[in-house]
């Protein structure tokens, strides 16, 4: 079917540079820094802050939930709080739902 027109065809393809094995290594272990300092050190910073916030918890304090419930806790056990949100009004919650513990006075001035 090649009547009027030459088939055209690829040359044979020129010596493509490879990257050295040293800047693969480099490219690697940049990304490897990048992924610690960006994801996996401030992770690791904020589950530890947690951690310490959870067993620093004590009857009488004034909390802030993930919910954005606040209230005073009444009872703290291992794993479970009661938190009095209101007079005669308690609730009983997990440990780890507690996000923040606030200044003391601050449902007073709410």
């Amino acid at each position: 079917m090649d009547f009027f027109i030459n088939s055209a065809y690829a040359q044979a393809e020129a010596g493509a540079d490879q990257p050295s094995a040293m800047f693969n290594l480099i490219f690697f272990g940049g990304f490897a820094l990048i992924f610690y300092f960006l994801i996996w050190r401030p992770q690791s910073k904020r589950s530890k802050e947690h951690r310490d916030l959870m067993s620093s918890l004590n009857k009488g304090d004034e909390v802030m939930t993930n919910g954005g419930i606040m209230g005073k806790l009444t009872k703290v056990d291992d794993n479970y709080i009661v938190l009095q949100i209101h007079d005669n009004v308690e609730i009983k919650m997990q440990k780890s739902s507690i996000s923040a513990v606030l200044p003391k006075g601050t449902l007073k001035s709410i």
